[in-house]
């Protein structure tokens, strides 16, 4: 039982990402069992890659016979053929596909369609058509990831009683088993969840000067000093803790006087009583045996396509701390190369203008629900689990699988999960794009004023919340981690008295114990009180807040960034 626990949180994290390999493979690659047919120039970001595909199910039945893939240069090679071939081999396979490691092999090929199908060069007459396939194979690839999500084992899945805090536990081990811990991890409530972007913030800090940071955001939904002071004291091996620790949050998970509900229940859940007996969760560690198939992605052509994706998809905004993106609607897409597009059925759907002119980019707006899939790499809007993945008649030139929309949901179980969950990053940073608009935002809801507010019920800022933060900052400074504790922006609708004058005593006592206990405190709570642009709702930034947040910490000299401990990127 307890053996069994120890791979708790993902029975198959680490296979999961055989179907992921085949985007991360764009730049890390992988052995092939046959030699490229035209060598590329060493070092070049266009250079031919390897990328490696999930274990094939051809290796494991030897009554079919393995198909060798042989993949010339740009010239030599028709694009829209061969993306045509993979298409059909994923069509053909989805057929019988009946495990996960069925359908992330499946995935593997519709990833290899959609580069091959993204290579047609923008001056061929197949263009516009070579587009139109682009999103339809994205749309069976995305079914093929919740298929392999949905087949998992979860039969040793042990429980913290949260949802969101089993999803980032899942997603936190399995970042540092890929990359190692982070250099700055991120904790606090929803408020830090959605309120600090962790890849932001690694790019403001490489502009200056601080390149290489590796930075997750391990937030959890309703976390108070208690849970935070659970999560790195007892939930995080020694191991997994990062260099320095922001503490993103404000007032309210500092009052002693509130019920609070989230550590209750998870204190009294499964994993923490296997933790009180000193087992930490940990993902298996469970290699395929067979050797995988190897793929070859398209080339660079002499137009250079690829290099104008790559280039034109995530640009970053300018402007001063306080600017707007210029493309607000816009989420950018992280690639190895930049060259596969996102696919997304609702109908929220932005086109980018880039070189290429084809690349399909997620609004993030909260109606959209992302998919925690077998690999993890894409999201998929609400609709895409009510689909059958269904062949239908076609001449070998256009032949396809086809998301035919069904009347029932697709019978095969796909795993619960909070919809906060699903919409999280690979760094555990969830982006809401909403507004918040005070004209429109209390007809749909009652006003509750902080006399009345639960989270401010029977003020007191000692008690329980007070002894789990002092224990963070002992633990903290006695491992040399430091920490920076950062009092989140709130609106003026939002700081009425009652809640203001918590505001200027959480301030006042922060500010007393950062001298004593030589932590740092940054108050940005009144930072933006009318930016409503910058709030999903009075009390909870938007991405856009989120990303002005993450500017100013990178822009503040007296912060002491770390080095990068290690040289393993994060993609």
């Amino acid at each position: 039982m307890i053996r069994r626990y120890i791979a708790s949180i993902s029975t198959s994290i680490l296979k999961r990402t055989c179907a992921a390999t085949a985007l991360l493979a764009l730049t890390l690659g992988c052995s092939s069992t046959k030699p490229p047919n035209t060598a590329a120039p060493s070092g070049s970001i266009e250079s031919a890659v390897l990328a490696q595909s999930p274990t094939s199910l051809l290796a494991r039945n030897p009554n079919k016979s393995r198909k060798s893939l042989s993949v010339a240069s740009c010239p030599q090679n028709d694009g829209f053929t061969e993306a045509v071939n993979f298409a059909t081999q994923a069509s053909n396979l989805a057929q019988s596909a009946n495990s996960k490691q069925d359908w992330d092999e499946v995935a593997a090929l519709w990833v290899q369609a959609v580069a091959w199908m993204q290579a047609v060069p923008a001056g061929s007459p197949r263009r516009a058509f070579a587009e139109k396939k682009v999103i339809e194979y994205m749309r069976n690839l995305v079914y093929s990831q919740q298929q392999a999500s949905a087949t998992r084992s979860q039969a040793s899945t042990v429980s913290f009683s949260s949802d969101l805090l089993n999803e980032q536990l899942e997603l936190y081990l399995s970042y540092v088993a890929a990359v190692g811990p982070p250099d700055v991890l991120i904790v606090g409530s929803s408020r830090a969840l959605q309120g600090v972007d962790p890849k932001q913030l690694k790019q403001s800090l490489a502009q200056k000067g601080r390149p290489g940071l590796k930075v997750f955001n391990f937030s959890v939904n309703g976390a108070t000093a208690q849970v935070v002071d659970f999560q790195l004291r007892r939930l995080l091996k020694p191991g997994h803790l990062p260099q320095m620790i922001v503490w993103a949050d404000g007032v309210r998970g500092f009052n002693s006087g509130r019920d609070d509900r989230t550590f209750n229940s998870i204190v009294d859940s499964e994993g923490s009583q296997l933790l009180a007996a000193g087992i930490r969760p940990e993902l298996e560690w469970d290699e395929p045996n067979e050797i995988p198939l190897c793929y070859r992605f398209p080339q660079p052509c002499a137009n250079n396509n690829f290099r104008k994706a790559f280039t034109s998809v995530d640009q970053p905004f300018r402007g001063g701390q306080d600017a707007q993106p210029l493309f607000p609607t816009i989420k950018s897409m992280s690639s190895g190369t930049g060259i596969l597009p996102v696919a997304n059925t609702h109908p929220r759907i932005k086109s980018l203008s880039s070189g290429t002119g084809i690349l399909p980019v997620v609004d993030t707006r909260p109606a959209i629900k992302f998919l925690s899939s077998g690999t993890g790499i894409l999201p998929v809007a609400e609709n895409a689990a009510r689909y059958e993945l269904k062949p239908i008649a076609a001449d070998a030139a256009t032949q396809k699988a086809q998301l035919i929309p069904v009347s029932q949901p697709t019978t095969v179980a796909m795993r619960q999960v909070s919809e906060l969950a699903d919409s999280i990053d690979s760094n555990g940073f969830m982006a809401i794009s909403g507004t918040y608009n005070p004209n429109t935002y209390y007809r749909e809801r009652a006003y509750v004023s902080g006399q009345y507010d639960r989270d401010y019920e029977n003020f007191n800022l000692g008690g329980k919340q007070a002894t789990a933060f002092n224990s963070v900052v002992a633990f903290t400074k006695a491992r040399k981690i430091p920490l920076i504790f950062v009092n989140l922006p709130l609106t003026n609708d939002y700081l009425d008295g009652t809640r203001l004058r918590a505001e200027q005593q959480f301030r006042q006592r922060m500010q007393q114990l950062s001298r004593q206990k030589g932590f740092a405190f940054r108050d940005l709570s009144q930072r933006w009180p009318g930016r409503n642009d910058y709030f999903f709702d009075p009390s909870h930034l938007n991405r856009f807040g989120a990303i002005a947040v993450s500017r100013l910490l990178a822009a503040d000299s007296s912060i002491i960034w770390p080095r990068p401990k290690s040289s393993r990127t994060e993609g």
